[in-house]
């Protein structure tokens, strides 16, 4: 039995993907630019294993058992189209380089999977792009693919080519028919903004009422506003948001980030009928920010504004500069306090960090209703690197006698 064991990141997107332009291999309607999340707060864990004793594939999720999915569409998980297209992709690079004699004849044998996430499946949090990610990466080890494997991970979750690489990534819409063009590359390296800091305010652990893919299909059906943005603003904004991030100005890449993810929310509203992602508390969130920023820009501190994003769901992604991160966490508690059955202690998740004392000045913002609860609770991160290979035996998901979970992970 061959055992591989890989974790995969999230990314968050500054420059949105919504639209295809094809579903079937799923290729975008235009650029999109991301920021690869640290590991060590958020990632998907995938074992791979694969064996001649092996009777069928098996496939386990979060401690759910899936049977015979491999080759078939992918029914019941979080999930949104078939697994077996970046199985059946990474088999067939595999192959060819079979004939050159450089891999063990492995490929007929069945395969067991499983995969967890440390964070909320389907609710905005970009799960599908870290679990295929983590898939695809974890399938290229086992069968010793070189190469891009963005490509492969794109057609499983559009956003999974992105956490294929660490730091700053865009991924490439790609002008050929068969998406061959449709690639992700790293733009900067994770430290490309020095101390930057990242705080996910969880506004909903719940699953979507609208689902990305089903979203993304709407909007491009309905949407006269997208048409707009697909031909001019999107793009316009794309090479606008390169060169802020090539001069590090940070201004400009606070403005272009927030112009970016209202758009991207306007045409969901835009669309008939309408997608509804954010709610009444990611507004509340977005206006803070915005409150915070005219502070700062009324001080003249240009280089310690926070800008915030939103994926497709009502969780606000800040970008914070760390010498403004304890003042930020103290606003984020002060307004948005844990509510009573919460525990402060694990109210804020990730790298641990003191609040500051407030000015009387920031004291002022955020609306008048400091009611609790209306976080789940606050992930305080940086950016990190790409899937990392891990090597210890503990790490596996699966026994290395059975190849079924171990009893913590999943159920056989």
């Amino acid at each position: 039995m061959k055992t591989i064991t890989c974790t995969a990141p999230v990314n968050i997107a500054v420059i949105k993907y919504w639209g295809k332009r094809d579903e079937k291999i799923i290729l975008p309607l235009n650029d999109s630019i991301s920021f690869t999340l640290n590991q060590d707060e958020m990632c998907a864990r995938t074992t791979v294993a694969v064996s001649p004793s092996f009777t069928e594939d098996r496939f386990w999720l979060n401690g759910n058992s899936y049977c015979s999915v491999l080759f078939a569409v992918f029914l019941l998980l979080v999930y949104s189209i078939v697994l077996s297209r970046a199985y059946i992709s990474v088999r067939r690079r595999a192959s060819k380089r079979k004939l050159e004699g450089s891999i063990e004849d492995i490929l007929n044998w069945h395969v067991h999977i499983c995969s967890v996430n440390n964070f909320p499946t389907a609710a905005g949090l970009a799960s599908s792009a870290a679990g295929y990610a983590c898939l695809v990466y974890a399938l290229g080890q086992v069968y010793g693919v070189e190469g891009d494997l963005s490509s492969i991970a794109r057609q499983g979750s559009g956003s999974a080519c992105r956490s294929i690489y660490g730091g700053l990534v865009r991924w490439y819409k790609g002008e050929l028919d068969d998406g061959t063009d449709s690639v992700a590359q790293p733009i900067a390296p994770p430290d490309h903004f020095p101390n930057l800091r990242i705080i996910i305010c969880v506004a909903n652990a719940g699953r979507k009422k609208t689902g990305s893919t089903d979203g993304m299909r709407q909007t491009v059906q309905t949407s006269r506003l997208m048409e707009y943005r697909v031909k001019e603003s999107v793009v316009t904004r794309t090479e606008a948001m390169m060169e802020a991030i090539q001069d590090k100005n940070w201004s400009t890449f606070c403005d272009l980030t927030i112009a970016d993810s209202n758009e991207m929310h306007a045409v969901c509203l835009d669309t008939f009928p309408p997608c509804v992602y954010m709610t009444d508390t990611s507004h509340a969130v977005a206006s803070l920010v915005h409150q915070y920023n005219e502070v700062k820009i009324a001080r003249g501190d240009l280089n310690h504004k926070v800008c915030y994003t939103f994926d497709a769901g009502p969780n606000a992604c800040l970008f914070v500069p760390g010498a403004v991160v304890k003042e930020v966490l103290a606003l984020l508690l002060r307004t948005f306090p844990p509510g009573p059955s919460q525990s402060p202690t694990e109210y804020v998740k990730g790298i641990p960090a003191q609040s500051a004392t407030l000015s009387k000045e920031l004291m002022s913002l955020g609306d008048e209703d400091f009611e609790g609860g209306r976080l789940k609770y606050l992930i305080h991160t940086r950016v990190g690197d790409g899937p990392r290979l891990m090597l210890d035996a503990e790490s596996s998901l699966l026994d290395h006698t059975t190849g079924v979970p171990k009893p913590t992970n999943g159920t056989a």
